[in-house]
Order: structure tokens, then C-alpha cells, then sequence
């Protein structure tokens, strides 16, 4: 028997509980040159389950920038923070987009840290969300 997060029926099922969009940049799935994995917000090495509920939809930059890492330093205090769960915390709650509609910027320890940890300004990202901005599709949800 495959893993779970291996198993069509529960990749379909993360895919639409994140509407498509990875759940740590936002990038839509559907313009992505690659694709996309269902990966353990907490992973099995750190105790994590094989639950739908530990698993989240994010793109191959975002998943590999992650890694096992459940934590980070936050870059203005220099504390270890954990890092941002989509089961668990509000996406607005900790990020917000600076005024180029482009680029994130962290609204808490966990926000900075995730950014950070998960490069979610890469300048690829930027690209993209450039041309989603030109097109009225970014920044998501108006």
C-alpha cells in the first residue's frame, strides 16, 4: 500500500482543501512548469503522521526550500520561531504584500521565518507573480 499523500484520492483531496495554489506562496498549480507535492508540514523523521491533516499542497520550491524543517530564525530577532502551518495558523495573519503587490513581506516572528527559511521571494516567484499581476490574477483574492 502506497503512502497516503501517494494515493490520488488524497492528493486530490489536499489539492482542493488549498484551492489549487501552494499553501505557503501562493503560486497557482495550474501554471506550474512543475509539478506539484503533497508534503508532511510535520515530517515523519520529527513524529509527524502520514494524516491528511499534516499534509499540505505546496509547489517544488517551497517543499524543497522547507525541507524537514519545522522551525527557523527569525531575522529580526534572531530567535528560532516555528515555522508557518497551513492547518494551523491564518496566512494573513502572517504575511502581508508590501505595497508592489509582489513581494511578501513577514507580519510576525513566524511570518519572517518562513519567508526566509522558504525564499518565498525568489526572484522566480517574482516573475511570476509579475505576470499573474499584468494578467489581474495576483495578488490572490483581489
Amino acid at each position: 500500500m502506497p503512502e497516503a499523500r501517494k494515493q490520488p484520492a488524497v492528493r486530490q483531496a489536499v489539492r482542493e482543501r488549498a484551492g489549487g495554489r501552494c499553501e505557503y506562496c501562493l503560486c497557482p498549480d495550474d501554471i506550474s512548469p512543475a509539478p506539484f507535492t503533497v508534503e508532511h508540514i510535520v515530517p515523519g523523521k520529527l513524529h509527524g503522521t502520514d494524516t491528511v491533516e499534516n499534509l499540505a499542497w505546496a509547489c517544488g520550491g517551497c517543499n524543497g526550500s522547507k525541507g524537514i524543517a519545522v522551525d527557523a530564525e527569525d531575522v529580526v530577532t534572531g530567535e528560532r520561531v516555528s515555522l508557518f502551518h497551513p492547518r494551523n495558523d491564518v496566512w494573513n495573519d502572517h504575511f502581508a504584500w508590501r505595497e508592489d503587490r509582489q513581494t511578501l513581506e513577514g507580519r510576525t516572528p513566524t511570518g519572517r521565518a518562513t519567508i526566509s527559511r522558504l525564499n518565498l521571494n525568489r526572484p522566480e516567484l517574482l516573475g511570476l507573480r509579475r505576470l499573474l499581476s499584468l494578467a489581474g490574477l495576483h495578488p490572490p483574492g483581489g
